[in-house]
């Protein structure tokens, strides 16, 4: 899995579009193996990154959960602590 990629469900505040496509492009990238495609594959890479976004935000928008919205700012925190430690020299 891309370590790029995170968990966009139940964030507050609410994910973004942007961080949608984000994901989505990141998602094309690894399955296509091109961090840039070539001029004759660009038309096949941004049409697989619109549909793979627009049925994320489908699945996001159906999703439901009785837990309370993740806080952005925590999760950040945790993931900069773990970093920390993983690139301590």
């Amino acid at each position: 899995m891309c370590r790029n990629i995170h968990v966009l469900h139940n964030l507050a505040p609410a994910t973004t579009d942007d961080e949608v496509r984000a994901a989505a492009l990141q998602y094309v990238r690894k399955v296509s193996g091109a961090a840039k495609p070539s001029q004759a594959n660009q038309a096949a890479f941004e049409r697989a990154v619109g549909e793979i976004a627009h049925a994320t935000r489908h699945l996001l928008d159906d999703l439901v959960t009785s837990a309370p919205p993740r806080d952005r700012e925590a999760l950040a925190a945790q993931a900069r602590e773990r970093a920390a430690v993983r690139y301590a020299r």
